[in-house]
């Protein structure tokens, strides 16, 4: 692969063993604001679960499924940890093209960002028993790095198999984080994420076929709604909602109302590592304090999760006002490049009308 800029100074060439990657949209560090949006919507939606897994609610009494979780079993449960999944899946695939083009050697600086993920997930590993971070960064290993050395076509078909073969035979779970994982990074590679502003009937058409076979799979789990959670029926329907969801917001950013939207999820997303985290330092003492542990009180679950979402909107959008990365991206970003990144916004220099007339503006 040639550089795109022959003779640059300071690039290094891309070397001999880079990835296959047409990631036009992502290069020069852009970031696609449509993938922020529906990682801060998945972050939104993980948060109602975590909360009731981390405080241990009790969903069911005496062999009924209260009201809230059941609602929550049918709309949120395993609906946003696929889109989560996939998206950290994307975005080391697009990590890996870019570092090809600042490296010589970019699996060596996708490894240590792995690994680093190592690190964080342990940490969050035990204030929350069942985080992601941890799978995803071992998956990663195991994975998607000897897979990297494949193109999309190889990778792609393999990801899907790997998402199809749990959710025949298991119920779904941690189980699909390979296959998710490796389906993101295909997509990636494929280039697909900077084409997204492109694709209009396609998206339209994908939501609408996986809207409708949602509704299907949605009656198959309420044969059965007490086993939601742990029956591949549910897995399917979360998955299946999971795709309606990512194609139906990716339209809704196509009318007015993404105004309102983007300022509100695409902070959440641009700091999705520091938020996943900060929630569950916020979890643990305002669900004692509330003595939410072990208990009922889904009411609180759901003012809880508001509560929550609002600081951190409130909190990403003052952060990155500021600030280039969130403190846990930065950190992450430093150790992955093994230097210290500079992350303050630098204001833009003043200029007046006199100069802008001078210059023919």
């Amino acid at each position: 692969m040639k550089s795109p800029i022959p003779n640059a100074p300071g690039r290094a060439a891309p070397p001999a063993d880079a990835p296959t990657v047409r990631l036009t949209a992502s290069s020069g560090g852009r970031r696609i604001g449509e993938l922020d949006a529906l990682r801060g919507l998945a972050l939104c939606g993980i948060l109602f679960v975590n909360i009731g897994q981390i405080l241990y609610l009790r969903s069911i009494v005496d062999l009924q499924k209260l009201p809230i979780p059941h609602t929550l079993d049918m709309f949120v449960q395993q609906r946003f940890f696929p889109v989560f999944s996939l998206l950290f899946g994307v975005g080391f695939g697009i990590f890996l093209g870019n570092a090809s083009q600042r490296t010589a050697r970019p699996r060596v600086v996708l490894l240590r960002r792995l690994l680093v993920l190592v690190a964080f997930g342990i940490l969050h590993h035990l204030l929350q028993p069942g985080e992601a971070l941890l799978p995803y960064a071992v998956f990663g290993l195991a994975v998607l790095l000897p897979m990297s050395f494949l193109p999309w076509q190889a990778n792609l078909p393999v990801g899907l198999a790997l998402v199809v073969a749990p959710l025949t035979f298991t119920s779904g779970g941690m189980l699909l984080i390979p296959g998710l994982l490796l389906t993101g990074f295909a997509l990636a590679q494929s280039g697909l994420p900077g084409k997204l502003q492109d694709l209009g009937w396609q998206l339209a058409a994908v939501f609408a076929v996986s809207a409708v076979a949602s509704v299907g799979a949605l009656v198959v789990q309420e044969q059965n709604p007490l086993n939601a959670g742990f029956s591949s029926a549910s897995a399917t329907a979360g998955l299946l909602m999971a795709v309606a969801y990512s194609t139906g917001l990716f339209l809704v950013l196509r009318t007015p109302a993404r105004r309102v939207l983007s300022p509100v999820l695409e902070p959440l997303g641009k700091m999705a590592l520091t938020n996943y985290v900060t929630a569950t330092l916020l979890i643990l003492p305002f669900g004692h304090l509330l003595e939410m542990w072990e208990s009922t009180k889904w009411e609180l679950l759901l003012a809880m999760a508001a509560g929550i979402i609002l600081v951190q909107v409130l909190w990403s959008r003052w952060w990155l006002a500021r600030f280039q990365y969130g403190p846990l991206e930065w950190v992450w970003r430093c150790a992955t490049w093994w230097r210290v990144v500079d992350f303050r916004r630098r204001p833009r220099p003043f200029s007046s009308a006199a100069d802008q007339l001078r210059r023919g503006s």
